[in-house]
C-alpha cells in the first residue's frame, strides 16, 4: 500500500506563537514528527504542508519534502485538516503521485514511540477499514453513557438517548477518545467523502505517557515535562 504521510504546520498559531518551530527539549516542535516519520519503514512519501517559509525551510534540512506552500485561505484558523490534506492529494495527483492512503501526522502531538507508525499502519491494512485513529481509553466517570446534555427545555438527558442510565462501572461498554497522533485515511474517502474518518473506523491504543496535544501554554509545559522524562528513559 502506497501511503503518504502529511505533516501539517501552519505559520499563525494564538495559543503558542511560532509553535512549529518553537524550540522543545533543544529541537523545534515539528523535528519530533519529521524524526518519527523518516524511522517509519510503511511510509512511502513524507512532505509538510506549511504557510510558511521559515517552518519549510527547517523542513528542509531536517529531510522533510515540502513540494508547495499551502494557501492562505487553507492557514486560517477556521480551515479543516480534511480540507488541508485533499488540497496536498490534489497537488501530488496533478503532478501525476498517487497515494491509496493518506497519514496524517500532527507536530502538536511530538511524542510517538518507535514503530508507532509502522504498527499503526500494519493495523490499519490488517482492519480494511475506510480509516484508523490512535485513541486512549476514555475515563469512566467522562463515559457517554454516564454523561448528561442539555435540552431545549433546560432539562438533561443521558448523552447516548439511553432511558436508564447504566448503575454499574463494571457493565459500561468500553469508550475510548481520539488523541491526535495518528490519521491514517483511504484516499478515495478524503476525495470522495471529503472525511478523514469514513464510514468505518479501525484504532490503535496510545502509550498514555506519550500523550500531549499542544494547544495552549500550559499544554507547552506538558510537553516539556514528558520529553525530560523521555530524555531520562533513554540514558
Amino acid at each position: 500500500m502506497k501511503i503518504l504521510a502529511i505533516i501539517p504546520a501552519r505559520g499563525g498559531s494564538k495559543g503558542v506563537p511560532g509553535k512549529n518551530i518553537k524550540l522543545l527539549a533543544g529541537k523545534p516542535l515539528i523535528q519530533y514528527t519529521i524524526e518519527a516519520s523518516l524511522g517509519a519503514e510503511l511510509l512511502t512519501d513524507i512532505i509538510v504542508s506549511t504557510d510558511s517559509n521559515d517552518i519549510a525551510q527547517i523542513a528542509v534540512s531536517l529531510g522533510a519534502n515540502v513540494p508547495f506552500i499551502r494557501p492562505g485561505h487553507l492557514a486560517s484558523d477556521t480551515a479543516s485538516s480534511v480540507d488541508v490534506v485533499a488540497h496536498a492529494v490534489g497537488f501530488l495527483r496533478d503532478k501525476g503521485r498517487t497515494y491509496d492512503a493518506v497519514c496524517l501526522l500532527q507536530p502538536t502531538c511530538p511524542f510517538r514511540k518507535k514503530g508507532f507508525i509502522d504498527k499503526a499502519i500494519e493495523r490499519f491494512i490488517e482492519a480494511g477499514t475506510d480509516s484508523l485513529i490512535s485513541v486512549l481509553p476514555l475515563p469512566n466517570n467522562f463515559n457517554p453513557h454516564w454523561i448528561f446534555e442539555k435540552t431545549g427545555n433546560d432539562h438533561l438527558r443521558i448523552a447516548t438517548g439511553e432511558k436508564e442510565i447504566i448503575k454499574r462501572r463494571h457493565d459500561l461498554p468500553q469508550a475510548f477518545y481520539r488523541d491526535g497522533s495518528i490519521y491514517l485515511t483511504r484516499t478515495s474517502v478524503i476525495t470522495n467523502q471529503g472525511s478523514l474518518y469514513g464510514d468505518t473506523i479501525s484504532y490503535l491504543v496510545s502509550e498514555k505517557q506519550y500523550y500531549v496535544n499542544i494547544d495552549t501554554i500550559e499544554d507547552w509545559s506538558m510537553a516539556e515535562e514528558i520529553a525530560a522524562r523521555l530524555k531520562m528513559q533513554i540514558l
